[in-house]
């Protein structure tokens, strides 16, 4: 395989990651680092990934470009690089990592379209290279470039038909574990408000083990990423409702994510969080922020 210059925007937990598989594998990361923060700067400079400065200069030198930040931001780094690559004259492929409705990926297809660039939907399932190896569900009309990439740190699932179903897999699947996750905090929410919280324990102890075991896996520690899945369940409720289902369930798990987002655990990364909060640590101080946010 040729070397290709390959920008990644922006590098945090999972786009520094994609970043420096892909330096791994004999290719060039990239990025632009401007007005990002300091964790994504100590990210990048970690993982060996070439700050351009500009996304100018990115439309310049980059083959490609992976765009993989929070999904509220998705159609401004579109827009955003569309005018760059236009200005320029030069049109890397232009790849959607985030998890975003099929309608919003659509969105920023054909922000980029109007540039003359090639446009890839991808959904991203799985924990960053280096702590897994995730796939990248990718379509499109040409999904050639990406699939081209299996196998640097990553697998690429490529989806026949053109079209975002790539976004659409990603949709479903969020729906599903981010779903369970604010479900399950819901439930020890009210209990805890109820003051039922030790009996429901127990009963959990006897009849629903699994669970139990999830919950205490996942629950005390949301809130380090709780900020950039509000968005996430804004679209997955999009891609539903477009779909003629019902979206009340994750428009609530947003509003979970929102509460998690006031509790001072919010203030922690991946990497600084303390692992070993229990839900008996946790459920009360999520408790305590559930009127916060009210007017």
């Amino acid at each position: 395989m040729s070397k290709q210059t390959i920008a990644v925007v922006a590098t945090g937990d999972m786009g520094h990651g994609v970043g420096q598989a892909l330096n791994e594998h004999g290719h060039r990361a990239v990025t632009s680092l401007t007005g990002r923060s300091r964790h994504s700067r100590d990210l990048a400079e970690r993982a060996g990934i070439e700050d351009l400065g500009s996304l100018e200069r990115i439309a310049e030198e980059a083959d490609m470009f992976l765009s993989i930040l929070p999904p509220a931001l998705a159609v401004d780094l579109a827009t955003e690089m569309a005018a760059a690559m236009t200005a320029v004259g030069r049109t890397p492929v232009y790849v959607d990592c985030n998890a975003i409705a099929p309608e919003t990926a659509a969105e920023v297809g054909r922000a980029v379209a109007a540039a003359g660039a090639p446009f890839i939907d991808a959904g991203i399932i799985g924990l960053r290279p280096g702590k897994a190896t995730p796939r990248f569900y990718v379509s499109g009309d040409d999904t050639g470039p990406m699939e081209a990439l299996d196998g640097c740190g990553f697998k690429v699932v490529p989806i026949p038909g053109g079209g975002c179903q790539g976004s659409a897999v990603k949709m479903c699947y969020a729906g599903l574990t981010k779903g369970t996750w604010t479900l399950h905090t819901a439930i020890l929410l009210a209990a805890e408000r109820m003051g039922v919280m030790a009996p429901l324990m127990d009963e959990f102890n006897i009849s629903q083990v699994d669970d139990l075991a999830r919950m205490q896996a996942k629950v005390p520690f949301i809130p380090a990423d709780s900020g950039r899945w509000i968005g996430e369940m804004e679209e997955i409720a999009k891609s539903f409702k477009d779909a003629g289902v019902p979206d009340g369930f994750h428009q609530g798990a947003a509003e979970i994510f929102r509460i998690l987002a006031r509790t001072p655990f919010a203030a922690e990364t991946r990497e600084d969080m303390d692992k070993s909060r229990t839900l008996a640590d946790a459920i009360p101080v999520y408790a305590g922020h559930l009127d916060t946010g009210k007017k």
